[in-house]
């Protein structure tokens, strides 16, 4: 018997098809993965000794369950530093991870009914986590012709007395799209005249091209900061997926001290090992963090032109993160080696089973016209699987 609740919540679709895609190769299948979310780098080594040496030192005890007081005062600094805002290690928390953080905010802020808005496409986890707070997920689309900028009469207009929450996710995962300064504005003002909780993902803050800025929401005005949740992590930044180490940063003290006494009672603190490694990579060189990133923007153009060569595909250019978000809208209904593209779902389907090539079917973002394609691989993967691709539409 499970909670009803839970009898709404869905698998996530991204976990599912990277296991899948896992366990081909370990069957000894030849296939190219374009599906996971994760940095393909190594965690940088000043990083991983330090976990190392907490380990020999016996640092493996228990912490506070908001975080260690001195990984608590690096973040404060580096929002200051990065993002010009002001956070007391008081108005932060570190989680196991930022989807944890995220998990924690929609927990503590939401009530049953509530309404939260989510920009689509979305990441998959927003509208679930919706659901297991019982609060109503609102789904506003983006505009594709324009970049997925937001049409603001479209958002006004899904705004009601239940709507509780906003979600802003710059840059974005999937389409890799940024935000616009006069956007963010716009979401501030809206948030402010409607009372409304802004939750701010900038977990691929560190990710961004073409010459990008990064604006967190919460740095237009103290009147916007007292109403956002600002969430970031290493994970993206610093190839720290599996060190699981996120946090959230509020003015909002009610829902800070909610969020700690909920995580006190559910996983209490994140790994001690990762917390101390955590505290080597806020002091790691920022060149670190940039040469990773000045590789994927390597990546980022070769795939974005070899996508845009498959006739049947279009795709709007990432300005951040790692992921590529192609149209097949053209080629719904084209019969492939007997069956039919219906979908994203069974053209993801097609290319795992026909071209040995795993992607993320764009359903599980909100759109069934887009598949999405991670670029956190090489770039002899990146032809390999395109070359897959191509063969496979001719």
């Amino acid at each position: 018997m499970i909670s009803d609740r839970m009898k709404k919540v869905v698998p996530s679709i991204t976990l599912a098809i990277d296991a899948k895609a896992k366990q081909m190769i370990s069957d000894g299948v030849d296939l190219v993965g374009f599906g996971a979310g994760e940095p393909d780098f190594n965690t940088p080594d000043n990083i991983k000794l330090a976990g190392i040496k907490a380990i020999t030192e016996n640092k493996t005890r228990y912490t506070p369950s908001s975080g260690m007081p001195d990984l608590k005062n690096l973040i404060a600094a580096k929002l200051k530093k990065d993002n010009g805002l002001d956070y007391k290690a008081g108005n932060i928390i570190v989680s196991c991870g930022a989807k944890h953080s995220l998990f924690n905010i929609f927990m503590a802020g939401l009530n049953p009914g509530d309404e939260v808005i989510i920009f689509t496409p979305y990441w998959v986890s927003y509208y679930e986590m919706a659901n297991m707070a019982q609060a109503t997920p609102v789904l506003v689309a983006l505009d594709e012709s324009k970049n997925f900028e937001i049409d603001f009469d479209l958002l006004k207009s899904k705004i009601t007395i239940k709507t509780k929450a906003i979600i802003v996710n710059s840059p974005s995962n999937p389409t890799g799209c940024v935000l616009s300064a006069e956007s963010l504005g716009k979401i501030a003002e809206l948030a402010l005249q409607n009372n409304l909780l802004i939750i701010s993902d900038e977990i691929y803050e560190k990710n961004l091209y073409n010459g990008k800025k990064h604006i967190s929401i919460a740095s237009l005005s103290p009147e916007v900061k007292s109403r956002t949740v600002v969430v970031n992590g290493l994970s993206k930044s610093h190839a720290m997926t599996g060190w699981r180490i996120g946090y959230i940063a509020a003015d909002d003290m009610e829902l800070v001290r909610a969020m700690d006494n909920m995580q006190s009672h559910s996983t209490s603190n994140p790994a001690t090992i990762s917390q101390v490694a955590a505290i080597e990579a806020c002091k790691t060189n920022p060149a670190v963090v940039q040469a990773m990133v000045s590789e994927f923007d390597r990546r980022r153009k070769h795939i974005l032109e070899r996508v845009r060569a498959i006739q049947g595909l279009t795709c709007v250019e990432p300005d951040g993160a790692f992921y590529v978000f192609p149209n097949f809208k053209k080629l719904i209904g084209r019969q492939i080696r007997g069956k039919k593209i219906e979908g994203s779902l069974t053209l993801a389907d097609m290319l795992l089973t026909e071209a040995k090539v795993a992607v993320v079917p764009g359903i599980a973002f909100g759109s069934d016209i887009h598949f999405r394609m991670s670029y956190a691989t090489s770039m002899e993967m990146i032809d390999r699987g395109l070359d897959r691709i191509e063969e496979f539409f001719k």
